[in-house]
């Protein structure tokens, strides 16, 4: 492995397969449960003493389900700095998100809510359909009422509410509410960002609660006076959402765990290394641990992006954040073929996978185990996060091996249908009579035996 130094930060250059997935793998979840000097301050106002993150975590959800709308105003008050009086966003401050917000900005949120939706109408023709074939069958329906959590407070993403609410409705959710966090405004009043609330009021969002973080999942799991509980909670959050999340599966419904962001390039020597630094840089200023990783066939490009990369964080605005992604869990790999590329990156099994690489489509079949795939140089991740169509929710940290993207079979339920005819009793249930005995249950074998006993 050889390294390059950037004035800040050094970037891992790993030269060979069997370097390269030993250290892509152990870089793939980071597990830091430690608490920063700020959250242990926002914890000591909150308990008076220093819980550790577990304990944090399980005390907020304890008092949020034991104290309701007055619990979830203390722990807003301690955590975001500002306790709204009223959980719901009114009519009035959409009102005032709408007047807020730039005219094209609105155009161009309308546009990718169009797309997306237009993407997951699609979808929905190639979901689970309800059928009924000699008595057997199943039903398919949209769950009933849903939690879209929206995180973010200096950074804020219009585009997952678009992401999140509007598979759950071209699904049949009849109730679709969020939950995004507030910050106080100049005069002190908390306020839900009025990006977030444009994009809600685009995507036909009309509930949206000012509480976020574990509190957040825990009042949409529990219900509070002015907050519903609902049937399953989607979407992403940082670390303390994340094991609220966790803890309160079974609760209500959840989506998935999700982790920092990743993407994985694989590249080959036609790619061009301004584009390909670009789009590991677009990954890199999400958080300190977002995964911008490349896997190159070729050594020129390597350095060439390295050089790239270099120039590329000069003016960057979030430089430090990029700078410390690259370093921590980033890193580009050199390995002697596409094949060999493409096996370490099915291994990985990232969040986002592109291909830019020589006859890229012809190698999509190939991709057994990513949340999104982007094909070719014109289809960039960045693309995928607004407008593009497919929801950019997508499985994180390995879990592309048994996870999906966000779709809207994840928004609905099916219930199997049993109605079966006499005959075709008579005709099977013996044989469930000898399993029901061996299994020694012999009143599962008597109710068998009765209907057959009775005609």
């Amino acid at each position: 492995m050889t390294t390059t130094e950037f004035a800040e930060t050094e970037i891992a250059i790993w030269r060979g397969a069997s370097v390269a997935r030993r250290e892509l793998l152990a870089r793939r979840r980071p597990d830091d449960d430690s608490l920063s000097s700020v959250e242990r301050a926002i914890l000591r106002r909150l308990f008076d003493d220093e819980p550790d993150f577990e304990e944090a975590v399980r005390r907020i959800i304890e008092q949020v389900r034991d104290g309701g709308d007055a619990a979830v105003r203390r722990i807003a008050a301690a955590i975001d700095g500002a306790a709204p009086d009223d959980l719901v966003v009114t009519p009035a401050e959409f009102a005032a998100a709408r007047r807020e917000v730039d005219a094209e900005l609105v155009n161009a949120l309308q546009h990718a809510a169009d797309r997306v939706r237009q993407y997951h109408e699609l979808q929905l023709q190639h979901a689970a359909q309800s059928f009924s074939i000699g008595g057997l069958g199943q039903l398919v329906r949209p769950l009933e009422r849903v939690g879209l959590y929206v995180p973010g407070t200096e950074a804020v993403y219009p585009s997952t509410v678009l992401h999140t609410a509007i598979p759950a409705q071209v699904a049949g959710v009849s109730d679709v509410v969020i939950a995004s966090p507030a910050v106080p405004s100049a005069d002190g009043v908390a306020q839900v960002n009025a990006l977030k609330l444009v994009a809600a009021e685009i995507a036909g969002v009309e509930t949206v609660y000012k509480v976020g973080g574990a509190q957040a999942i825990a009042a949409l799991a529990y219900g509070t006076e002015s907050i519903d509980a609902v049937d399953k909670i989607f979407g992403p959050g940082n670390r303390f959402v994340t094991a609220a999340k966790r803890r309160l599966y079974g609760v209500v419904g959840i989506d998935a765990i999700y982790g920092p962001t990743e993407t994985l390039i694989v590249a080959d020597a036609t790619a061009n290394p301004e584009l390909v630094a670009a789009d590991l840089l677009a990954q890199a200023e999400h958080d300190h641990y977002a995964a911008p990783i490349l896997i190159s066939t070729s050594d020129e490009l390597a350095e060439a992006v390295v050089d790239q990369l270099r120039e590329q964080t000069a003016d960057l605005p979030r430089r430090e954040i990029a700078l410390s992604s690259i370093g921590g869990r980033g890193g580009i790999a050199v390995v002697s073929g596409v094949d060999e590329a493409l096996a370490i990156a099915n291994e990985y099994a990232p969040e986002h996978l592109a291909l830019v690489i020589d006859g890229a489509p012809q190698r999509v079949a190939d991709v057994r185990n990513a949340g999104g795939l982007f094909v070719g140089e014109a289809s960039p991740e960045a693309l995928g996060d607004y407008v593009a169509g497919p929801s950019h929710v997508m499985p994180t940290g390995g879990s592309a091996r048994f996870a999906s993207a966000l779709n809207v079979g994840e928004f609905m339920k099916i219930t199997t249908v049993v109605n079966v005819s006499d005959d075709l009793l008579d005709e099977v249930s013996a044989d469930a009579e000898l399993i029901a005995h061996a299994e020694q249950l012999d009143a599962h074998a008597r109710s068998l035996e009765r209907r057959r006993r009775d005609r």
